[in-house]
């Protein structure tokens, strides 16, 4: 229980509450304890022939009146320590989901969304169940099977001391296959985040998969790691299903005895044969603890393995993170300069950028160019610091990135990424993110990004639901779409990482008429492999293997860059050939 800290807090946040709960669950134990007394006063008054219709009425009613305190008792620990569990449950999920959210770029690179489905699903299940059913079954193996052995004792010593012969064979059982049980559900839930990673691979691309009729090779390929989870499982169960027999076994063993022993007492007269049925009942009870005892360490340790994997989630910091002297800024603007910045992906031996510098004056249109791996998107993407350089430094308005917090960096830039990402909700939730924008800011934001006119066409308008990645919209509209996204904000730099490479070439014609009117006040940094889309930039850098290659104007680099010419004939020619062939 290496990672109990992870759910401490919750528990001293609810002590109370849960206090409350063991004290109802140990009341009903203490209840249950009573029932087999009256049960040997009322065989001792029948087999001595001192009782009547009146007396056994009198035990009923004590025996109806417990049952009904039992079942109210059991309703209300049940409510605490239950709801108790499901709060934690929800607290916990909604922590490791926040977290998550404040991890850097690079480790989204590593793992897998499955894994991350996973933790947040059947790992906190787990922990769930070890939390409530968990606070439950060690109740009871503590309290009820050592009050039962009280009362056991209180009838009989050396009956009691027999009763007990197999308890040592469940404590060495437990220790020995608790570990084990800890070590194969750990291995267990790993599987399950591959199984659920591939279910999720395969959903998310259906449409590839019937469009190559792969449904055959895709059903095999899950079913090969659904068999391997099988596999994980069984291996488990023979530990879980080895360890609950035993028990039963054992407690077997501890009845057989006290027939023997405890008949021969009764027989001999040592105790009465109430005692001997009000024996058997705590024995019975006793089962139950026992069996407690293994599910408490079947709950704990899976709880316990699920914990470890949430707790090595919780415990990965952000790569990048507010620096200490960081203060927010009230507005981010000014000239970008790039310092001889340098970066590398972990996953790479290759620098992704080497020595870059360049200064982007306020209010121009920067353009980059460049075959694809030149090193573009991830030139992009270091000025909101989804990736921190790795050496170099990046300056907005005179002052270093690293020192404006995060969130007022971001704030102050609109990112509109190379692959449109649009979420299953309306037009209106995908613009404004969540975040509270008056109708004019959204009307503003979408007549910017040349969009309104096809959002007003819409049957629903602004609150039309585009589907799973906004399969209902056409490329086209779903550029528009983040465009207008990151223009609700009104940013006064604007990054823009291929705007028009997924759409045809009249549909881009329209983007980057858009975005030429976009940069009478801002200023943006804009890359793609079309040169149409930024030849009328102030400056086009000209990227090759994370270097800069060629710098200038469109009319200068058709001189000084054999790949920008080559590129621009190349482009012109098809652009050309497309007019005269609209058809083909």
């Amino acid at each position: 229980m290496n990672s109990f800290h992870l759910i401490r807090p919750y528990f001293r946040e609810r002590r109370y509450l849960i206090l409350t709960g063991i004290l109802c669950l140990m009341v009903v134990d203490v209840l249950q304890l009573f029932i087999p007394r009256i049960i040997k006063w009322t065989v001792d008054d029948l087999t001595s022939l001192q009782t009547d219709i009146r007396q056994l009425a009198l035990y009923a009613g004590w025996l109806m009146g417990i049952a009904v305190v039992m079942a109210a008792l059991r309703f209300v620990w049940r409510r605490l320590l239950i709801g108790a569990s499901r709060s934690i449950e929800k607290e916990l999920r909604e922590k490791l989901f926040f977290h998550i959210q404040t991890l850097s770029a690079s480790y989204f690179d590593q793992t897998r969304t499955g894994d991350l489905m996973a933790h947040a699903t059947n790992d906190i299940n787990n922990i769930r169940m070890a939390v409530g059913m968990g606070m439950v079954a060690l109740t009871d193996a503590v309290f009820l099977g050592s009050a039962a052995i009280g009362f056991m004792a209180w009838i009989n010593v050396r009956l009691t001391l027999f009763a007990l012969i197999p308890m040592p064979a469940v404590v060495f059982l437990s220790r020995s296959f608790g570990k084990k049980m800890h070590r194969r559900y750990t291995s267990v839930q790993e599987t399950f985040s591959e199984l659920t990673e591939s279910v999720r691979e395969s959903f998310a691309g259906i449409r590839i998969v019937k469009a190559f009729n792969r449904e055959g090779s895709e059903t095999a390929r899950v079913a090969g790691v659904s068999e391997k989870y099988i596999q994980k499982n069984l291996s488990l169960i023979k530990i879980t299903g080895s360890f609950f027999p035993l028990l039963v076994l054992f407690t077997n063993l501890s009845l057989t005895i006290i027939l023997l022993v405890g008949g021969r007492q009764t027989i001999t007269g040592v105790i009465t044969p109430g005692d001997f049925v009000a024996f058997i009942s705590y024995l019975n009870l006793l089962t139950w603890p026992m069996m407690a005892m293994g599910w408490v360490v079947n709950l704990i340790q899976r709880g316990a393995a699920s914990m470890d994997r949430i707790n090595r989630i919780l415990e990965t910091p952000p790569e990048i993170a507010d620096a200490p002297e960081a203060a927010p800024a009230p507005s981010i603007e000014g000239a970008i300069r790039f310092k001889n910045v340098g970066f590398s992906y972990k996953s790479s031996k290759t620098p992704a950028l080497t020595d870059i510098c360049f200064d982007v004056h306020p209010g121009s249109v920067l353009g980059i160019v460049g075959p694809q791996g030149s090193g573009k998107t991830t030139l992009l993407r270091l000025i909101p610091r989804i990736y921190d350089v790795s050496s170099g430094g990046i300056q907005i308005g005179g002052t270093d990135i690293r020192s404006f917090p995060l969130e007022n960096l971001r704030k102050s830039i609109g990112f509109v990424s190379q692959e449109p990402f649009l979420f299953s909700g309306t037009i209106r939730d995908n613009i404004t993110f969540g975040d509270t924008h008056n109708e004019e800011a959204l009307i503003r934001a979408v007549a910017a990004a040349a969009v309104y006119d096809t959002i007003r066409n819409f049957p629903n308008g602004f609150d039309t639901i585009i589907g799973e990645k906004g399969v209902m919209l056409s490329g086209g509209q779903k550029q528009r779409l983040v465009l207008a996204r990151a223009l609700i904000h009104d940013p006064k730099i604007l990054l823009l990482d291929d705007p028009v490479g997924q759409v045809d070439t009249q549909t881009a014609a329209a983007i980057v008429r858009t975005i030429r009117d976009l940069a009478r006040d801002r200023t943006i940094l804009i890359s793609s492999h079309r040169i149409a889309a930024l030849q009328y930039a102030d400056t086009i850098l000209v990227l090759s293997a994370g270097r800069i290659a060629a710098e200038g104007t469109h009319a200068t680099l058709l001189v000084k860059s054999d790949y920008y010419a080559r590129s621009y004939e190349i482009q012109r020619a098809e652009q050309l050939e497309s007019e005269e062939n609209p058809h083909q």
